[in-house]
């Protein structure tokens, strides 16, 4: 039977990180004086303490490295379980968003789409506009930590990738261009 327990103790460690970092749009909403910062205060303690709740309880089992599988199940969790935290200042904020809303503005910013579903930007508070920015950093960070776990695992190298698709398409593009060009009358 596969055990889970390694797999929850990285997402609460995750999640509790993911709380921590709620805590500079907490400082920018204070500062701003809009009255939101309850909001992420609230998110903030929520998501802090549920993570480290969650680590806690899978510390037992964190002692020997994940296998191949709980890698997998560790990847999709994280990309669940951090939009549904990640979508709490959307849906107790300004924006007062209904939980699928603030669900895909939290999962689009992990993701790195930079799709929206709030109109009118420039008029939320700067806390939630900090905080749709950390959302778009972490989830391109993530990505990046994702490639370093999975491309060794799977024996592919990232300057083997990197060379397969620089050098050769250079190679490819470079004759073509010069064929072009001297087509082209003067």
């Amino acid at each position: 039977m596969l055990d889970l327990r390694p797999v929850g103790y990285v997402i609460g460690l995750l999640v509790a990180a993911l709380g921590l970092t709620m805590i500079p749009p907490l400082a920018v909403d204070l500062a701003e004086g809009r009255g939101q910062w309850p909001v992420f205060a609230q998110s903030a303690i929520l998501t802090f303490l549920t993570g480290c709740l969650v680590a806690l309880a899978c510390s037992n089992g964190a002692r020997e490295g994940l296998s191949l599988q709980q890698t997998f199940i560790l990847t999709s969790g994280v990309w669940l379980v951090l939009p549904l935290f990640g979508a709490l200042p959307f849906m107790l904020g300004a924006t007062e968003a209904r939980f699928v809303d603030a669900f895909f503005e939290a999962m689009s910013g992990m993701t790195t789409t930079g799709s929206t579903v709030f109109s009118g930007l420039d008029d939320l508070p700067k806390g939630l506009l900090l905080w749709r920015g950390t959302l778009q950093w972490l989830g391109g960070v993530g990505i990046i930590v994702v490639a370093m776990v999975f491309l060794p695992e799977l024996r592919v190298g990232g300057m083997q990738v990197f060379k397969s698709e620089a050098f050769e398409t250079l190679g490819k593009i470079l004759p073509r261009a010069s064929a072009i060009a001297s087509q082209i009358p003067i």
